[in-house]
């Protein structure tokens, strides 16, 4: 006989466990299904295992979405000083690194072992190991078959992740599902992720590998200031993982190489203060001394300052500001912190992420189309959808 509880939820990631404790607490019989070994798996080793959790200027403008007004309501009730309540209720220290980005001081365990303290507070109940065979809705349930046998549920959450790390799990479930009870899944592609590089300029930088410096990089309308690292297949680093998600092949992407500094200014009052410097001894002032002479042997004449008339410092300063990099591509899901699109928004409540087509099926967490930028954003998305479906499922 199939055992019976009023909300199932599939998958014990961040979303997934939110939802569950909040409706838990709400005095619901809750279920988590985890196909995976263990819960939590992208908390444990987000942030270099010190778990960027969330971000303090978290705003609607910090995620990409098919539609952009769709997360607002979600994230205006469970905001980012609502999840540092809890973690300061459980004695977990943090710290701000930069941009608003809050890590715990220890280790990731800490907010993981918080939030299954909080699901066995509130009466849940978790299961890893158990993997979800068939869904069906019998009148006004579902009906789940499952690795650990039969059991119903009045609601449904998916929570199920996106595709990106699969060595983790990952998987399409949630978006086959999705499918299955008649909704649309956008298109899906690897978002905050490495580029790589081919031809000329991988051929140029290959050998460059760990090489890093700040600059800003823009693609469609955006730009990101931050550190790029140079790696044996490309390009990475935090503002290369940004542009990421705004870029697709064949798009424009520029790179300032010297982000807040006139580099016009700057190379004229360094052909007055040192005009026997070679151009690639000035640029190695002011960026790694390897990259420097990279770009002087490839791409600027190095060649005293003195030497080098107006017209070609501007040129010179115009190539630094908005250096073109063609991408050939992504690194792709393996190494993706996220998946952008996903479960079209269009047929779920902004208030309760809960379906219009099927009452009591829920989507949450990045099987949605909604997509944060880096530095702890998708966290809290996962923290405000969960709390959103958890309140009324």
């Amino acid at each position: 006989m199939a055992e019976a509880f009023d909300v199932v939820v599939i998958g014990a990631g961040a979303a997934g466990l939110m939802c569950a404790l909040t409706a838990g607490q709400r005095g619901r019989r809750v279920l988590v299904v985890e196909h995976a070994n263990k819960v939590g798996k992208k908390i444990l080793m987000s942030g270099g295992g010190r778990c960027n959790f969330t971000n303090t200027s978290t705003r609607p403008d910090n995620f990409l979405s098919a539609n952009p007004h769709y997360c607002k309501s979600a994230l205006a009730r469970y905001t980012p000083a609502d999840f540092i309540s809890m973690v300061e209720r459980h004695g977990i220290a943090y710290h701000e690194k930069e941009l608003g980005q809050l890590f715990c001081d220890e280790s990731s365990k800490q907010v993981v072992r918080m939030l299954l303290d909080e699901c066995a507070a509130a009466g849940v109940r978790i299961e890893t190991g158990c993997s979800v065979e068939t869904v069906q809705r019998d009148d006004d349930d579902f009906a789940l078959r499952t690795t650990l046998g039969a059991m119903t549920a009045s609601s449904l959450v998916v929570a199920s992740g996106g595709l990106s790390i699969p060595s983790m799990g990952a998987s399409g479930f949630g978006y086959a599902l999705a499918r299955q009870f008649g909704h649309a899944v956008l298109p899906t592609r690897a978002g905050l992720v490495p580029l790589t590089l081919s031809g000329t300029h991988s051929e140029r930088l290959q050998d460059l590998s760990g090489v890093s410096l700040t600059v800003e990089a823009a693609c469609n309308g955006e730009s990101f200031r931050n550190f790029m690292l140079i790696t044996h297949r490309g390009l990475s680093g935090p503002s290369i993982l940004q542009v990421s998600s705004y870029w697709q092949p064949g798009d424009d992407l520029h790179l300032d190489l010297l982000p807040g500094i006139d580099a016009g200014a700057f190379l004229h009052e360094q052909r007055l203060a040192h005009p026997a410097s070679e151009l690639k001894t000035v640029l190695g002032e002011a960026l790694p001394k390897r990259f420097a002479q990279r770009l002087c042997e490839h791409w600027f004449a190095s060649k005293p300052m003195r030497q080098h008339d107006d017209r070609e410092l501007r040129d010179i300063a115009a190539r630094l500001q908005r250096w073109p990099i063609v991408a050939s591509g992504t690194e792709g899901y393996r190494t993706a912190e996220v998946t952008l699109g996903g479960v079209d928004t269009r047929e779920l409540s902004s208030g309760t992420m809960q379906s219009t087509r099927v009452p009591g099926l829920y989507f949450i967490g990045e099987v949605v189309d909604v997509t944060g930028w880096l530095g702890g954003y998708n966290f809290q998305w996962a923290w405000a959808s969960g709390h959103a479906a958890g309140e009324v499922a």
